[in-house]
């Protein structure tokens, strides 16, 4: 029989099991190394990285959307997983400087499951699938970016034209846009 005292025992203290020297797993971690093993499932448009391969709570995301405004774009944003996950969402941001209704020039994510919907049982790939329909259809109706969100509402051309601009490394409204274009 499973003595779990026994064990949780074992475990407490300076957050290192005497006998062996491990390093206690958070709850964090747990959850996290779950949520990684179905990113298997991901579309070819999305693929995450991992700058240090021991440290599993700091990712990268990149987004090769294949449709939409942002085709033959690379778009790039670090993921951060805090302790409080799932009980907290992922932090998300992007790292370069784009031209999105939905993201602000500091790399601020307006997704709603990543704020006021999120839920301990969403996972991050339901993150990540979100963040691909955000390239695939921007909503104006939930902006960061205020100006682009009532851009594309007002005249769809002219939005086109601003990504098309902006995606390659073109200035905008005075703001000098970082180049994301992968041809």
């Amino acid at each position: 029989m499973l003595n779990i005292f026994s064990i949780k025992q074992s475990r407490s203290g300076d957050g290192a099991s005497s006998d062996t020297g491990m390093k206690k797993t958070s709850a964090a971690l747990l959850r996290v190394t779950k949520d990684l093993s179905e990113l298997g499932t991901l579309p070819p448009t999305c693929q995450v990285t991992y700058p240090n391969k021991d440290d599993l709570l700091h990712f990268t995301l990149t987004i090769i959307p294949d449709d939409g405004f942002y085709k033959g774009g690379r778009f790039i944003f670090s993921f951060t997983i805090e302790s409080e996950y799932p009980h907290t969402p992922p932090k998300v941001k992007c790292t370069q400087k784009i031209y999105h209704p939905n993201i602000d020039l500091e790399g601020n994510v307006c997704l709603n499951i990543l704020r006021e919907d999120w839920k301990p049982v969403l996972t991050i790939l339901s993150v990540i699938l979100g963040m691909g329909f955000l390239f695939s259809e921007p909503n104006p109706d939930d902006p960061l970016n205020k100006e682009a969100a009532e851009v594309l509402k007002t005249n769809v051309n002219t939005f086109r034209s601003n990504v098309t601009k902006t995606m390659a490394g073109g200035t905008l409204n005075g703001v000098q846009f970082d180049r994301v274009l992968i041809r």
